[in-house]
């Protein structure tokens, strides 16, 4: 007869990480180990983490690129896009620089290992320009920018009837398959679960000795609770089996589906899942840790499902060459249009949606699939319409309403002065015109790699070896967590947006994993809300022609402001000088003429817009708010 283990022994046993233990009655056992003589580290669980050494062969700013050049005053490498982001003003203009051959070969060795390492770093903040704190709004020179190196970034799209090249190859990578019947079904399951969830309140919190073990007794029964919930509302009999046996792994196929549809239909419709999306990508990521993992045996996380990816797994990308595609994808809009130039483009689209899906149909790849990557394609070029659009239409209104270098008169000027009207910064009018045509345009080409910065800001937040840390920031708990792979991108977007431009004025400070922007989601949802300033500006400018033919609404316009053209030119002249004046922040420190700065100035001035004179104009032509609504 076998003897039974020590009390103490099983004391121990009943203790250990298991998912057994953790969904048990017992779970505090397992939450304060110490206390039945089990040995915990006494480090809370948002401790720092050591600070790795730099990679030989690589950049010394953003340390994921091989290095390219060698500053000889700062004796430092940097990679071709950080030098110049580096050195673009002040004294380190005038540094010696020579190539670096032999360092690019080491690193390009080095490089799959780096990559493993690259990501356990957690950064508090990545500034791209390295300035210093406060040099937000240091903005007195005017800067040439030198060019650099090219970079990935797809142009602009291939008229009808053009060659398109690898341009749909390259854009496809992005794009999100459009959900059908049956996964649209799961995705109000998952709304639905993360409506009620409570998931973010109960784990994004600050707690007296709240230790690394509870919170991951906590994140995995409130994982556990909402998953459970999903495969019972699916499927009540595998959830009964579910209950009985707590085999999350047998699930693992239907988890991975039903939260990457949730993730797809979000890139594909900003505005959707406006309060539930955090909650999911905030649980998937910590289903991700490597605690979290283990105790589960599987992955809640899977690529998303892109056009690319089907149609290669088809082997069927000559789509994507085919210069049928241009007119299979091609928006169709009626403004300004006769009817029948509308049906004419209508019927000439479903021709060749028709034809591709014929010519390309194949085992496996059914026609309905590929129409639906095809409106999937379409999908696309309606949101650049609806997202990028506004940024161009702004641009036309500042060069057709306004001059480049001087002003005729004090309502034409866009001139502002740190302290009046509450704007930070102090421009003279050329500087100002070129400080608002450089951030829209910089807006624009974010906006036209939205998608791209979508995948990138989602492999940062669900990486497995970039943890975050839980800070009040001012705003509330957030989730502080470096994004390598989103800020690179964003790197190489405002390097090109500064050589399209040819000067640029201001701080190039993009503030990430930061007490300003703690993590790639709100990076995102920031860059998101453009649309929802710039496009009901654009049609109420659009509208106000119209409500001068009603010879009331006339009247009132031309005593008010004296003409139409009048009245376009005040309501474009105060957004570009106090949309775009540095204000907006909580402390004087953190506004100014960064990066995400700009966008901040837009915001505030969206909140002071009743204010206007000009604001019955506003309510005239139907709007409503900011919103989303209009």
């Amino acid at each position: 007869m076998s003897a039974s283990p020590p009390p103490q022994e099983e004391s121990g046993r009943a203790g250990t990480f298991s998912l057994q233990n953790i969904l048990s009655e017992n779970h505090q056992v397992v939450e304060h180990p110490g206390s039945l003589g089990v040995s915990a580290a006494s480090t809370g669980w948002d401790e720092e983490e050591t600070e790795k050494p730099l990679v030989e062969g690589y950049c010394v700013e953003c340390e994921d690129q091989p290095a390219q050049v060698m500053c000889e005053t700062c004796s430092d490498p940097y990679c071709d896009v950080c030098f110049a982001a580096q050195h673009r003003k002040g004294s380190r203009k005038r540094h010696a620089v020579k190539p670096l051959a032999g360092l690019q070969k080491r690193a390009k060795v080095d490089q799959s290992e780096h990559a493993a390492n690259k990501e356990e770093t957690d950064g508090e903040s990545m500034k791209v320009d390295g300035a210093e704190a406060g040099s937000d709004d240091d903005d007195d020179d005017w800067e040439r920018v030198a060019s650099g190196t090219a970079f990935e970034i797809t142009g602009a799209q291939p008229a009808v009837g053009e060659s398109v090249g690898e341009w749909f190859i390259e854009r496809a990578k992005y794009i999100p398959v459009r959900l059908n019947l049956a996964e649209r079904k799961f995705l109000r399951l998952l709304e639905a679960a993360l409506q009620v969830s409570e998931y973010t309140d109960k784990i994004d919190t600050i707690g007296f000795g709240l230790s690394k073990a509870k919170r991951i007794v906590h994140q995995i029964r409130e994982l556990c609770a909402i998953m459970s919930g999903l495969v019972v509302a699916a499927d009540y009999k595998q959830g009964q089996e579910l209950f009985s046996d707590r085999d999350f792994q047998a699930n693992a196929e239907f988890y991975q589906q039903i939260f990457e549809l949730g993730r797809r239909h979000k890139i594909m419709n900003p505005d959707k899942m406006r309060t539930t999306y955090g909650k999911l990508i905030y649980l998937l990521q910590d289903s991700q840790t490597p605690e979290v993992k283990e105790l589960l045996s599987f992955s809640c996380v899977k690529p998303i499902r892109t056009v690319y990816t089907v149609l290669e797994q088809h082997e069927a990308l000559e789509l994507l060459r085919d210069d049928l595609i241009t007119v299979a994808t091609k928006e169709i809009y009626s403004e300004g249009r006769s009817r029948r130039d509308v049906q004419k483009d209508i019927r000439n689209k479903e021709r060749a949606i028709e034809t591709l899906a014929s010519r390309y149909e194949r085992k496996g790849l059914p026609q309905e699939q590929v129409r639906q990557c095809l409106y999937s394609i379409g999908d696309n070029h309606a949101f650049l319409r609806a997202n990028r659009d506004p940024c161009e239409r702004m641009i036309g209104y500042l060069k057709e309403y306004f001059h480049p270098s001087q002003a005729k008169d004090s309502k034409s000027s866009l001139a502002i002065r740190s302290g009046k009207g509450g704007a930070r910064l102090s421009h003279d009018h050329s500087k100002q015109y070129a400080y608002v045509l450089q951030s829209l345009t910089l807006w624009r080409e974010i906006l036209h790699d939205m998608f791209h910065l979508w995948s990138l800001a989602e492999q940062d937040l669900l990486a497995e070896n970039v943890p975050y840390r839980l800070r009040d920031t001012g705003q509330g708990l957030n989730r502080v967590q470096a994004a390598p792979k989103t800020s690179r991108m964003m790197h190489s977007i405002l390097h090109k947006a500064q050589r399209s431009v040819g000067t640029w004025i201001g701080s190039s400070v993009i503030h990430m994993g930061d007490h300003n922007v703690p993590n790639a989601l709100l990076f995102i949802d920031k860059y998101t809300q453009i649309y929802r300033i710039l496009l009901p500006i654009c049609n109420t400018l659009s509208q106000i022609p119209a409500l001068a033919q009603k010879p009331a609404l006339k009247s009132y316009i031309e005593d008010e402001f004296g003409s139409v053209e009048n009245c376009t030119r005040e309501i474009l002249g105060d957004f570009f000088r106090h949309g775009f004046d540095g204000s907006g922040a909580d402390n004087f420190f953190d506004a100014g003429s960064c990066i995400d700065g700009r966008l901040t100035s837009a915001w505030n001035w969206c909140s002071s817009l009743e204010k206007k004179r000009y604001f019955h104009i506003f309510l005239l032509t139907g709007f409503v708010g900011f919103d989303g609504e209009w």
